[in-house]
């Protein structure tokens, strides 16, 4: 997976004034932090970084900052959270979160189903349980997703996370053999229906009570 690079610059006021003034300008506010770096204010362009979060999952974007005056020329980061507008959805601040291209990290990537299951068509249902899965990898082998075949699959199949294999120096670290996905027998409705013991039952009374009566 290669890295994008967006160019940044250290900022040194906080709060709404300031915050409102970069956005006048084309730019938001933004944090870099990690395991072995204080954390940084910076401010991005709201242009390039808007092409960059068109190109893919945000959570799988390796990002080259290149942070005018800071003392390291680029940084390798991810973008660990991204705040927006919750009306206009325009972009308000973002977080940047520093990696090491030779250490694993921890990230969740999407479970794809393909293919039509025999058990669906017979009348089942697809429950995806999980639609995404946690893996441990380097940053550069960051797998684009989870690809399921369900097309032999029958009504009470089920795939645990223990059943995946992925490809490379990819780790899913579970504690637990939870389920991704089954195909599940549909709902039937049953209706309640009267019985006719019980009306016969009534209509049993009536004439014992009009005999009596007579």
């Amino acid at each position: 997976m290669d890295l994008i690079e967006l160019k940044a610059n250290i900022r040194k006021k906080t709060g709404k004034g300031p915050a409102r003034v970069l956005r006048q300008e084309g730019k938001i506010p933004a944090i870099l932090y990690g395991p072995g770096t204080d954390p940084v204010l910076l401010s991005v362009n709201v242009a390039e970084l808007e092409q960059i979060l068109r190109g893919g999952r945000i959570k799988q974007i390796l990002i080259n900052l290149k942070i005018d005056g800071y003392q390291s020329s680029t940084i390798s980061t991810m973008i660990k959270e991204i705040l927006r507008d919750p009306v206009s959805e325009n972009l308000r601040h973002l977080d940047f979160y520093e990696i090491s291209m030779d250490r694993k990290i921890k990230v969740n990537i999407p479970v794809l189903v393909k293919g039509h299951s025999k058990g669906v068509e017979a009348g089942g249902l697809l429950q995806i349980v999980r639609r995404e899965l946690e893996v441990l990898c380097f940053p550069g082998e960051i797998p684009n997703s989870v690809e399921i075949d369900v097309t032999d699959f029958d009504i009470g199949d089920s795939v645990h996370v223990e059943d995946i294999e992925i490809e490379g120096n990819v780790e899913i670290p579970a504690d637990v053999n939870f389920t991704i996905l089954t195909i599940v027998a549909p709902k039937v409705e049953v209706e309640e229906v009267e019985e006719e013991e019980e009306g016969e039952e009534g209509e049993g009374e009536d004439a014992d009570a009009e005999a009596e009566e007579e």
